[in-house]
């Protein structure tokens, strides 16, 4: 681990003041739009627009780094988050909002795309690994410490708008001043969406319900704590309940993956991920309870994710799983677009009892399409489980690609064993 903090220190920390950032204006934008009285539906559709803007960026960002390199993607981008943070409280209008979210969602893609290329190749196979778990640990604290900040000051002011910006712009100081060359940046082949449906239709449709469940989770949970009424304290808490769910569980249900048929794994943890949602809603009165629901409703939505990956690559030869990644990865952003919006319209038409409803639902689709499979085919034999590597929704191509390099390299080792 000391190896890959002194390699890496300062882009992990660069990285970290980009999440808080990122955290910071997500969870923001729930709240200062619902005291501005948009409706739900506005802002499902003004959240929705950051992961519109994601999915063309994962897709155009690596034709730019090819085109003018790292260091100007990196830094252009960078530049155009920090003047797009401080236009949200100039433009106080949906649509206005929906624009800024898309040029953020595609500037945000490329920024990641272009420190996860530096961070593979800031890594060695033997600490590929290492390196993954530290940059997720680093992602989930940045959000959660942005909910913290969040308090500040008022939400219906400037301040907030404008401390993500100078957090952005910070980021870029530790990172475009280490010594660290620009890496060589090639695209991997894409596997068609077609074939990948043929070889893990379990995954397929799974990161599909995943990319909707997590995208739901980090756009409108904050509009939920407002339509319950929650103080800013407690929207902030509530939030913050989801990532570090998310970090913690992440590594016994990763440790269970290796252990167990994945695909009986993801059923088991989607039921009881559809049982927290339930909960939360008979509990909804009690805020504290709802803490708790919130803690296992993200500890199973983020390595869920993971794990559904990693039943794909049970399926697939060590030559094909980088070109699988970008699929993947395409179907979870087609997901991510749809969340926030069906999210918001439940919200608006039975009220905060809906944010829960399309959770349970999305988990429920990810238990009851795995059943279905298990009556159809058989799951591969656990001893030939590949290993699990943590990673989230919020990942590009470049950190699946990675995690998946890191999955072949360990099996081949352990074959070769």
């Amino acid at each position: 681990m000391f190896v890959v903090l002194r390699n890496s220190w300062a882009l992990l920390l660069g990285m970290m003041l980009f999440m808080v950032g990122n955290g910071l204006q997500g969870t923001l934008l729930g709240v200062r739009g619902s005291s501005e009285g948009f409706s739900t539906f506005e802002l499902s559709v003004v959240m929705s627009g950051y992961f519109v803007g994601f999915l063309f960026g994962s897709q155009i960002a690596p034709k730019m780094i090819k085109r003018v390199g790292h260091v100007r993607v990196f830094a252009a981008l960078g530049s155009l988050i920090s003047a797009a943070l401080i236009m949200f409280p100039v433009a106080v209008d949906p649509i206005a909002w929906t624009l800024l979210r898309i040029v953020i969602g595609f500037c945000f893609s490329g920024v990641y795309v272009t420190a996860e290329s530096w961070l593979n190749d800031a890594s060695t196979n033997e600490t590929r690994g290492q390196t993954l778990s530290i940059y997720l640990i680093v992602q989930m604290l940045g959000i959660v410490t942005a909910q913290y900040l969040l308090l500040l000051a008022d939400p219906n002011g400037f301040i907030l708008f404008i401390l993500p910006s100078i957090l952005v712009s910070l980021a870029f100081a530790p990172i475009l001043l280490s010594v660290a060359p620009a890496p060589a940046f090639g695209t991997t082949k894409v596997l068609p969406i077609r074939k990948l449906f043929e070889i893990s239709p379990t995954s397929c449709v799974g990161v599909f319900l995943v990319g909707a469940m997590f995208s739901g989770l980090f756009g409108m949970s904050a509009v939920y704590g407002s339509q319950q009424g929650f103080e800013l304290k407690q929207i902030s808490a509530f939030v913050a309940s989801i990532y570090v769910g998310g970090m913690v569980l992440q590594y016994p249900i990763g440790w269970l993956s290796d252990q167990m048929d994945r695909r009986k794994l993801a059923i088991l943890t989607s039921i009881f991920g559809v049982g927290a949602c339930v909960l939360a809603i008979v509990f909804a009165g009690n805020f504290y309870m709802l803490l708790v629901m919130m803690f296992f409703v993200g500890g199973v939505a983020n390595p869920l994710y993971a794990l559904l990956l990693a039943y794909a690559n049970d399926y697939l030869d060590y030559e094909d799983m980088a070109a699988a990644s970008g699929g993947l990865i395409f179907i979870t952003g087609i997901g991510a677009i749809m969340g926030p919006i069906i999210m918001g319209q439940l919200m608006e038409t039975i009220g905060p009892n809906g944010f829960f409803i399309f959770l349970a639902a999305m988990m429920a689709g990810v238990a009851g399409y795995g059943i279905y499979r298990s009556s159809i085919r058989d799951a591969p034999d656990t001893a030939d489980n590949s290993n699990y590597s943590a990673v989230t929704p919020s990942t590009t191509a470049v950190a699946v690609e990675y995690a998946q390099e890191a999955w072949a390299e360990s099996d081949e080792e352990n074959t070769e064993d």
